[in-house]
């Protein structure tokens, strides 16, 4: 498998798991500082993950 496209597989893989422990602990009425935690880090991993993609398509392209 190629090198960007695992790079971009894990990026998405830290978002979902990010997101399944923050919607576990709203769920089982966690405390709220680290749902904020959980929230804030989702939103860098996110912007991470969008940007290893499009670095990935800008290479692919050229």
């Amino acid at each position: 498998m190629e090198t960007s496209k695992i790079i971009i597989i894990v990026a998405m893989l830290a978002v979902a798991v990010v997101l399944c422990l923050g919607l576990f602990n709203m769920m089982r009425g966690g405390s709220p500082g680290r749902s904020q935690s959980l929230m804030r880090w989702r939103v860098v991993l996110q912007a991470v993950a969008i940007a290893v993609i499009m670095i990935s398509l800008w290479i692919a392209g050229r």
